[in-house]
């Protein structure tokens, strides 16, 4: 029986299963690993800007998003942030730190009201000793984790310009929300700081970048809601 947060949201009880997103970590286990991951989760309501976890913090284990999305951040003595990417739905936080046991390499900041599972540390490591099925599935996500990394690096490395940095996250953007289609609408939930922390720029140099982009009519931009009118412009920047 779902109840109410003091937040406004309905807590289910599981967000472990398949109906949001196929891709999820833990999707379609089998029924007695589903089961021993029901009895070890517990399941709360978070509001915006909520912190699930501290970057330097000694890891407590294992959030899954049921809903909502997580800025996930580093930083630097200086005070200077690098938002390393949005997390959606679906998505297992501070993974790397729970089975490493090294403290948690970034920041986990909720960008709107969020529920999620929470799983304590040593109880996901037993867990994992007790269902094979379940380990595999964090060895290939953690692969996949470093790859990832591993590919943000070499662009934000290699990447000669800002404009060509913006230009390969609003096609990131568009790919996950509209696939190939030529006109992509989309809902900007950041600021141009934050998306300068994205791409290793600043927010003046964001905010000329979208007033160029839309001289040029690549984009549209209208309060919070984004049009990309010319993909194949954004392409050619990304591949110029």
């Amino acid at each position: 029986m779902p109840i109410q947060s003091p937040y406004g949201l309905r807590i289910v009880d599981s967000c472990l299963t398949c109906d949001l997103r196929e891709k999820r970590l833990f999707c379609n286990l089998s029924a007695p690993a589903l089961k021993a991951l029901e009895d070890i989760k517990s399941t709360a309501a978070y509001p915006k800007g909520a912190v699930l976890f501290v970057e330097g913090q000694d890891p407590r284990g294992v959030f899954i998003l049921c809903n909502g999305r997580a800025k996930l951040s580093t930083g630097s003595r200086d005070g200077k942030t690098l938002i390393l990417k949005i997390a959606e739905a679906g998505e297992v936080l501070g993974l790397s730190a729970t089975v490493s046991g090294k403290p948690y390499e970034v920041t986990a900041e909720l960008v709107e009201p969020t529920q999620a599972n929470f799983i304590l540390r040593q109880h996901f490591l037993n867990f994992l000793r007790q269902h094979g099925e379940a380990a595999l599935r964090v060895a290939q996500q953690l692969s996949q984790n470093y790859h990832t990394a591993y590919e943000e690096i070499r662009s934000l490395g290699l990447s000669s310009s800002a404009s060509e940095k913006l230009a390969k996250l609003l096609l990131e953007w568009a790919s996950a929300n509209e696939g190939n289609k030529s006109s992509v609408r989309l809902k900007l939930a950041m600021t141009h700081e934050e998306i300068g922390q994205m791409i290793g720029s600043s927010r003046e140099t964001v905010t000329r970048l979208f007033a160029d982009f839309r001289k040029r009519r690549i984009i549209q931009l209208k309060g919070s809601t984004l049009l990309i009118e010319n993909r194949n412009a954004l392409e050619r920047l990304v591949n110029s």
